[in-house]
């Protein structure tokens, strides 16, 4: 399939991840933990039955500690982004999440030396700058709203930390077999999380169950894994910089939506035409 092709549909499949979750009454542990051990089975089969040729001239290294801590940051990242629309907005929560790709970029420069080229650059600046946009529209200045923004940049940090190591694993690891360990290892450190905290995984109302189905079936299964897989072929700068449509959409939808009904001020607009404009640049450049 067209790699280009995938990271299209896989951030189409991830907007609607923020507005729906509005809908669940489920703890936040309780919704990331379900949206990772629903797609296993899907996953695990694939990871069986789809051979996975490892690329000539590569090293032989394990790649599962890596995989680990790919799974660790990734249960940390679904975990205080999902707490942090708790006390924020959409918007703001999904925008500061998506500031992945100023730190992937620092990250992808210090690790594996991937630095963007001066048109992904500018491309990451002007989708950045959009995004702020997006954001300025709906800050909130209480206390409440101001930790939601804390968890929202804790998952930046770890989002980029799990792309960019998916980056290095990537290129010696299939798809299914990546996915499937890191879900895995993520889906592991949610539950023993739960476990500590008392945190209930199950007796939950049908809504609930819904929501963790749309959340697994889109944003994770087609979402995650369509961005996984890009990254064998893009660098990890690329891949969250055309995340950065999934605040665009989230906004939308929103905005559409009756019961959430968050009216973009004409700013944010702009930030989406930015974030749109910076992702085109940014993806072409990085082809």
């Amino acid at each position: 399939m067209s790699p280009l092709l995938v990271l299209i549909v896989a951030v189409l499949a991830t907007t609607y991840a923020g507005p729906i979750v509005r809908f669940a009454a489920a703890p936040a542990l309780a919704i990331a933990f379900w949206r990772l051990a629903l797609v296993l089975p899907v996953t695990g089969v694939l990871a069986l039955a789809v051979p996975s040729a490892t690329p000539p001239g590569t090293a032989p290294r394990s790649p599962l500690p890596l995989m680990i801590l790919s799974g660790a940051l990734l249960a940390l990242h679904f975990w205080s982004w999902i707490a942090s629309l708790r006390y924020t907005s959409v918007a703001s929560s999904v925008v500061l999440v998506s500031l992945k790709p100023v730190f992937a970029w620092g990250l992808a420069a210090a690790w594996l030396r991937e630095h963007p080229t001066r048109m992904e650059a500018w491309g990451i600046a002007l989708a950045v700058v959009g995004a702020s946009l997006i954001g300025l529209g709906d800050a909130r200045l209480s206390l409440g709203a101001l930790g939601g923004d804390v968890l929202a940049l804790l998952g930046a940090v770890t989002g980029a930390g799990y792309y960019v190591i998916g980056r290095r694993v990537r290129q010696t690891v299939g798809i299914w077999r990546y996915a499937t360990g890191v879900y895995v290892v993520a889906a592991a450190a949610l539950a023993l999380l739960a476990l500590a905290r008392r945190t209930p995984l199950v007796g939950f109302a049908g809504r609930d169950w819904a929501v963790f189905g749309a959340m697994a079936a889109g944003p994770m299964l087609i979402g995650h894994t369509g961005m996984n897989y890009a990254l064998r072929h893009f660098r990890a700068t690329t891949v969250n910089v055309a995340a950065l449509g999934e605040p665009v959409g989230a906004s939308v939808i929103a905005w559409l939506v009756p019961s959430i009904h968050e009216v973009p001020p004409p700013a944010a607009v702009l930030g989406g035409i930015l974030v749109l404009l910076g992702i085109g640049l940014s993806v072409r450049a990085g082809e």
